[in-house]
């Protein structure tokens, strides 16, 4: 199994061959099973004590700055969407046995973007995601334990393991 993913632009590759067990194919999964109404993360990268649900966005490719295209990672449909994503992936690690500790990562770029606009656009996600569900109905099991949006170079400061980096760098 190929674990170096190639992001949907073509742009960017992440290099999970450090990881124990990695997907990008969720989507084809759901896709094929005729339950493309659910959303799905980007990759899951599973390591030895928990699994990380990867969502990417990338909105300066040069494609999209070109034709003009904003990319508004604060709307109320994008913060919803991203939440959707997270719970319907469930689904399928759910299926495969997969129980470990999740931690959700949303690896963001976009014109104007730092680390106070994604820290800004977390807050809103968060309330979307189920930690006070969870807070609210047991203290032993949990669905979720994390959830951070970070730029291209925090992710890879932070899981450089996995590196992401331009799909012609090495």
């Amino acid at each position: 199994m190929n674990k170096v993913f190639v992001e949907e632009k073509h742009l960017y590759k992440i290099d999970c061959r450090k990881a124990v067990w990695a997907t990008d194919k969720v989507h084809e999964a759901y896709h094929n099973n005729k339950v493309s109404l659910l959303k799905d993360v980007d990759f899951i990268i599973e390591r030895e004590e928990e699994i990380i649900l990867l969502e990417y966005k990338n909105g300066n490719n040069p494609q999209a700055i070109a034709h003009g295209v904003v990319f508004k990672p604060e709307s109320e449909k994008v913060i919803n969407s991203i939440a959707e994503k997270y719970f319907d992936t469930l689904h399928y690690l759910n299926l495969l046995g997969k129980n470990k500790p999740k931690h959700y990562v949303w690896v963001l770029e976009y014109p104007h973007g730092s680390s106070v606009a994604r820290k800004l656009i977390r807050n809103k996600i968060i309330k979307q995601l189920p930690f006070r569900l969870q807070a609210d109905l047991s203290d032993k099991v949990k669905i979720i334990e994390s959830f951070e949006v970070l730029s291209i170079a925090e992710w890879n400061d932070r899981y450089g393991e996995y590196r992401i980096s331009k799909l012609e760098e090495k």
